[in-house]
């Protein structure tokens, strides 16, 4: 299976589009005529210049308003196709993109478009070349890849072939099923795109929503098994238009490209297992069981103060490590490691982001599969020396440039806390303020990296999107973005910051890009959590009361619940399945916080109608506006 991209997919001009694409794994391009007129050299220079980063050209495009026209505007129309057959011949592509007409004076009719490219694929084959045939979403007179079809069946000529693209099928709402009837060797290329399920003119969306397989709502795995079952054996090939992309990273959108294709045809190959693709094995996506352990980066100097906090949320120190500085507290299931080494991976980056959360442990069923699906995906693995004794976890690169590690119960890894680390004795009850896992993990970064990350997750673990959430704060949007498994053993929030004026793009901005801005620790019962702290010097972010009174206004609540509530400053919110209770901490001068949280039967949210409150009390604690950092 050879993996393609269009070069419009791509940010930059075409030396850096090309560089990006084969950097990335693609085999070819699909080189878009905007692209080639502006850059400088002959097309006999050009298509050396791809052949020389190892790409071929799959195809050129697009060749648009052809078919349907009449008397000299027909001439017309062949006499240009005839100077894009010199085009081609010149670049070194045998294949052209020709898209359903949407010139006002198209005459429509099925038998006279198929004498028209019956008529082309006669002039491509003294060439040597082929034509294929696509039906635009919005073509004037062929919007359905069922029409084009029939276009191409009736024009019989073995040098005429269908061009599908997943984005004019499911955007119509067409069923993908139907392609499973047309023979696989009258299907010249394949084009796919996602996108949002967003009402909107079909154009608009095409030319700005677009987005890689497996990031937007449209069922492109469904489209693609019913491309295979044909057993057409072409090219795969994204083509994306996204004014998010287009102003991105040309690395960033490549490798995500590729990881979205490899992703999306091992779904298609588990799905249809009685198809042959030429696919690298890999595992299938990876189960997880939860949060590991979370690890802070600091000094000597600044560790106090985190410890401080931790003794204030009731965890204790119940581990010192063998060979670093690095000590483990717990509290029920909870594992939090501060590290406080003067080199190596974690030193680095506390220089970089300051105090801040550098690694995470997630727990997953099978730790070695677990690397082998990430690696498969273009995920960067992480290694660093081991002392002596030592456990090796595997590791891979996440967002903001931490690391994710991964354990599991079938190895040995899960007794790394025994191995690696000597009990320190407290006598330490470690219910202590009765938090019992983490229920959540908030990660910020910049709102254009949010499509690359909730595809990072989903295509390696078994996980899935809730819908998109728009979190409102006082000076701008915030996006948030969660991803689940399935039943909560792991989730985590994406969001996405447009300004640096945000309470979350501040963050950003004071920690250089550090990931992890809050964590959201599970307990059972949150009223005697909220005693048990406040006994412990736990500093609660202060609510107005005004926050109070709306909530009885929206809510009948038990007797007494509400006063003890706002007692506790702890927020509330309910949906069709039940009910959920938010405490939060006061920021710390960058913007980390944590959150104390209890879900009652099954509420799945994460208190969204509760953050434009949550944020201004969190931003009344902060400097303000306009003061820079000390």
């Amino acid at each position: 299976m050879r993996r393609s991209i269009a070069t419009v997919s791509v940010p930059g001009n075409l030396r850096e589009k090309l560089e990006a694409i084969a950097a990335a794994g693609f085999d070819g391009i699909e080189i878009f005529e905007q692209d080639f007129i502006a850059e400088a050299g002959t097309p006999a220079e050009i298509g050396a210049m791809i052949r020389d980063h190892g790409l071929s050209i799959e195809i050129f495009q697009p060749f648009r308003d052809f078919e349907g026209l009449t008397g000299a505007r027909r001439i017309k129309a062949f006499d240009r196709a005839e100077r894009k057959f010199d085009l081609m011949q010149e670049l070194g592509t045998d294949l052209v993109l020709v898209c359903s007409s949407v010139a006002e004076d198209a005459v429509g009719g099925i038998d006279r478009a198929a004498d028209d490219f019956r008529e082309l694929g006669q002039r491509a084959a003294e060439r040597g070349l082929r034509v294929g045939y696509e039906a635009l979403a919005w073509g004037r007179h062929v919007n359905d890849h069922r029409d084009a079809w029939e276009v191409v069946r009736r024009a019989d000529h073995p040098n005429v072939g269908l061009i599908l693209d997943s984005f004019h099928t499911l955007g119509r709402k067409l069923d993908p099923e139907t392609i499973r009837r047309i023979p696989g060797d009258r299907i010249f290329f394949v084009q796919l795109a996602d996108a949002p399920l967003i009402e909107m003119d079909l154009l608009y969306w095409s030319r700005h929503y677009r987005n890689m397989p497996g990031e937007g709502d449209l069922d492109v795995t469904a489209f693609m098994r019913a491309v295979m079952a044909t057993g057409y054996k072409g090219p795969v090939s994204l083509e994306i238009f996204n004014d998010q992309f287009r102003g991105g990273r040309p690395e960033t959108v490549a490798r995500d490209g590729h990881r979205s294709l490899t992703h999306l045809m091992d779904r298609v190959r588990r799905q249809e297992p009685g198809l042959k693709l030429d696919l690298p094995e890999m595992p299938d996506r990876i189960t997880t069981t939860g949060v590991e352990f979370i690890e802070f980066a600091t000094s000597a100097t600044e560790s106090d103060k985190l410890s401080r906090q931790l003794r204030s949320l009731g965890f204790a120190p119940v581990g010192q490590h063998r060979n670093k500085s690095v000590t483990l507290w717990q509290q029920g299931e909870i594992r939090v490691v501060i590290n406080t080494e003067t080199r190596g991976f974690a030193h680095d980056a506390y220089v970089t982001h300051g105090t801040s959360i550098c690694d995470i442990g997630i727990g997953v069923s099978d730790a070695t599969a677990t690397q082998a699906r990430a690696e498969a995906l273009g995920a960067n693995p992480f290694h660093q020396p081991v002392g002596p004794g030592e456990t090796d976890i595997p590791a891979i690169r996440g967002v903001g440039g931490s690391v994710m590690h991964f354990i599991d119960e079938t190895s040995d890894l899960a007794g790394v806390w025994e191995r690696d680390f000597v009990p320190v004795s407290e006598g330490t009850d470690l219910a202590g303020a009765g938090l019992t896992r983490i229920d959540h993990l908030a990660e910020t970064m910049a709102y254009d990296e949010m499509l690359s990350w909730t595809l990072f997750y989903t295509s390696i673990f078994d996980m899935a999107k809730a819908p998109m959430v728009d979190v409102v704060d006082p000076d701008g949007l915030v996006r948030s973005q969660a991803v689940e498994a399935e039943g909560g053993a792991l989730r985590i929030t994406l969001n996405g910051a447009e300004t640096h004026r945000t309470f979350a793009g501040r963050f950003l901005a004071d920690s250089f890009n550090s990931a992890v801005q809050h964590i959201a620790f599970a307990c059972d019962d949150i009223l005697s959590t909220a005693s048990a702290l406040a006994k412990g010097g736990f500093s609660a972010l202060p609510i107005p009361s005004n926050y109070y009174d709306d909530l009885a206004a929206r809510f009948d609540l038990a007797p007494g619940l509400l006063d003890r509530l706002r007692d506790n400053q702890i927020l509330y919110d309910r949906d069709e399945h039940g009910e959920f209770f938010q405490l939060y901490s006061q920021p710390s001068a960058d913007g980390l916080f944590y959150e104390i949280v209890e879900r009652r039967d099954g509420y799945r949210g994460y208190g969204a109608p509760n953050a434009p409150f949550r944020i201004a009390a969190q931003k009344r604690l902060v400097r303000p506006k306009g003061v820079p950092k000390a």
